[in-house]
């Protein structure tokens, strides 16, 4: 095999599968047999697979416009984009800037933040505050804003920018140390902060790690009272995952920065988008050429991923799709309730993810390994089993994946 996977340890991995063809939650290999994607791809398809109206939009952009420069220049697929998402997002949220992944939507949010104050002629704000646990992709500037006690990135620690981890709390009274810990830092470096990032609500690769929209809250107000700018990496969140559009409607605070992508073009091109503040925009806005944001990629705004995006986002706000939503949130709360404690240490659902820890990473692969030999595909996060499945999900085979997983626990 000359194909090197992600996230794959190649020696030990088995034969990958080969995936042919997907309609709705279902995918189908090479063998005719048929699964149901019960993570949505790396939690991207929300819509499900190949769904017509996203495909056609694309073929009709294809015909028409398939790409341009985007320095300098501008297309209507990349305006209507922004013209429908700024109807859901917070008013203070007004500036688009367009990039490739979540990775560099994240990156383009660092660099944004630290110039923003280096504009203003303070050069001396370099650090970054995290939650702990947090994951925000794999390019430099992403890992080092996750911290250097990332599982996935310590390797790398040595090519990190300082951060300061905020403890992730498990109760009310952890939330009162880690509050408190976070003040006391504040009090002490608060000169030298630029930005806070972290995973509003769902801190994803961690293992599915939920935390109060009140919690949220306090640390956001915590940090902006000494002018550090607030970045929300909505990547994995965003678009209905915790129940509303965006995480961020679930708290008082809005965001400075926000990183958007996986879900924003259902799953079918990859594009991120970081959305700012004018005030934030002000500060790039000089005659002075060293003044402005010099950051791009070659396919910024890609027209095809821009049309992709804009049928994804009307098909999303639809009457069928929206109570999608919601009985697929309300399914797992019941199902969650229901599954036998024996091996399970802890369950959790914030919207249409559920998420379930397992007394052990072997438990959990078992347990991986039994639902696709009944034809579901899951992927779980050590000793976390979660499902976050595309909308289009029947009841059935939602309500199906908890019975294998209920009868394998039991």
């Amino acid at each position: 095999m000359k194909i090197w996977h992600p996230f794959t340890q190649e020696k030990t991995a088995s034969k990958p599968l080969k995936m042919v063809s997907g309609e709705n939650e279902y995918l189908y290999d090479e063998n005719g047999e048929r699964y149901v994607d019960m993570i949505s791809s790396w939690w991207v398809n929300i819509l499900g697979h190949s769904q017509p109206e996203i495909a056609d939009a694309i073929s009709k952009q294809a015909h028409t416009l398939e790409h341009v420069i985007f320095a300098g220049y501008t297309h209507d697929p990349a305006e209507n984009l922004v013209n429908i998402l700024s109807q859901h997002l917070p008013k203070s949220l007004s500036k688009f800037f367009f990039s490739d992944n979540g990775s560099t939507a994240v990156e383009v949010a660092l660099k944004m933040a630290y110039q923003y104050f280096l504009n203003q002629g303070i050069e001396d704000r370099d650090i970054f505050i995290n939650l702990e646990g947090g994951y925000h992709g794999d390019t430099i500037g992403a890992m080092s804003a996750a911290g250097a006690s990332s599982e996935y990135h310590s390797k790398f620690k040595k090519f990190f920018f300082e951060t300061f981890s905020i403890r992730f709390p498990k109760n009310a009274e952890d939330e009162e140390l880690s509050i408190y810990e976070l003040e006391r830092f504040l009090e002490k470096n608060h000169k030298n902060v630029c930005a806070l990032i972290v995973e509003p609500l769902v801190q994803g690769a961690a293992g599915m790690k939920m935390y109060s929209p009140e919690f949220l809250d306090r640390i956001v107000e915590a940090v902006r009272k000494y002018g550090i700018l607030i970045i929300f990496d909505e990547v994995m969140t965003g678009f209905y995952r915790t129940g509303t559009m965006f995480a961020t409607n679930q708290i008082r605070n809005a965001p400075d920065i926000m990183c958007l992508s996986k879900a924003l073009t259902g799953g079918f091109m990859p594009m991120s988008l970081t959305v700012t503040t004018k005030k934030v925009y002000e500060a790039f806005w000089s005659d002075d050429w060293n003044k402005a944001f010099i950051h791009g990629h070659s396919y910024t705004a890609n027209p095809l991923a821009c049309a992709a995006a804009c049928a994804a986002q009307q098909i999303l706000q639809t009457e069928e799709i929206q109570k999608n939503i919601r009985t697929i949130s309300e399914t797992h709360v019941v199902r969650l309730g229901g599954l036998p404690r024996k091996n399970i240490i802890a369950t959790r659902s914030c919207g249409t993810i559920s998420a379930m820890d397992l007394s052990s990473p072997e438990l959990a692969k078992n347990a991986a390994n039994i639902m696709f030999e009944n034809g579901i595909i899951i992927r779980p996060l050590h000793n976390t089993i979660y499902f976050i499945p595309p909308y289009c999900i029947s009841i059935d085979n939602l309500d199906r994946a908890y019975d294998i997983l209920e009868t394998f626990l039991k």
